[in-house]
């Protein structure tokens, strides 16, 4: 697959590099393009701007820019954007472990908004890149699982491959509109491991127990 890299974060590195490992054609995109450069170089990849990553991703464009710069970013490069599939990796939230975006619409919502033409799932959200790094990410023989959210079938299919490609398990959370949950579900997460130092997976009942 081609897949473009908008960013050079955390993200952009785990998930870029584990991509270029898996045998897919990267190219790590940044506004500055000798930090972008550097990342390719260590993670095997190509490198160029913000354009050129968003031109190169014909089968993926992962956003991987903090979400303050996410909706920017992608109204600027929306008209390299028609008929890509955008994944949105970012997480709206701020002091406290709250939402950036209460009262909606989503994080996700609003890149989708910024680039129309673009088929926008929200996926990658919930872990940090510490765990895109395991290889793969498998907790007592139970490989992670990856909530996905969108609403074009074929731009699923592909961050379902790419989810499979980490060694994870793609699991359907429905339409775009439910991606302001899992944006939800981190900012609670996230505030549980950080914030109490709880094991967040102890809230939650084995699946026999759930109904």
């Amino acid at each position: 697959m081609r897949i473009g890299i908008v960013g050079t974060g955390s993200m952009a590195r785990v998930l870029g590099g584990r991509w270029s490992r898996a045998g897919h054609d990267v190219l790590v995109g940044g506004r500055d393009t000798s930090r972008a450069a550097a990342l390719a170089d260590r993670i095997g990849a190509r490198s160029g701007t913000l354009r050129d990553a968003a031109v190169h991703g014909g089968d993926a464009v992962l956003l991987a820019v903090p979400f303050a710069a996410a909706v920017d970013v992608a109204r600027g490069l929306a008209d390299a954007l028609p008929d890509r599939t955008l994944i949105d990796c970012t997480n709206p939230v701020v002091e406290g472990f709250v939402l950036a975006t209460q009262g909606g619409p989503s994080a996700a919502e609003r890149v989708a908004a910024a680039a129309p033409g673009a088929s926008v799932v929200k996926a990658f959200n919930l872990c940090h890149e510490s765990v895109w790094s395991l290889t793969p990410p498998v907790f007592d023989g139970r490989p992670l699982a990856v909530p996905v959210c969108g609403d074009d079938e074929r731009a699923l299919e592909a961050v379902r491959l790419l989810v499979r490609d980490l060694g994870c398990e793609p699991v359907n959370a429905g339409g775009l509109a439910r991606a302001g949950l899992l944006e939800a579900t981190a900012a609670l997460l996230i505030g549980l491991w950080v914030g109490e130092g709880v094991d967040a997976q102890a809230i939650a009942p084995p699946l026999e127990y759930a109904g």
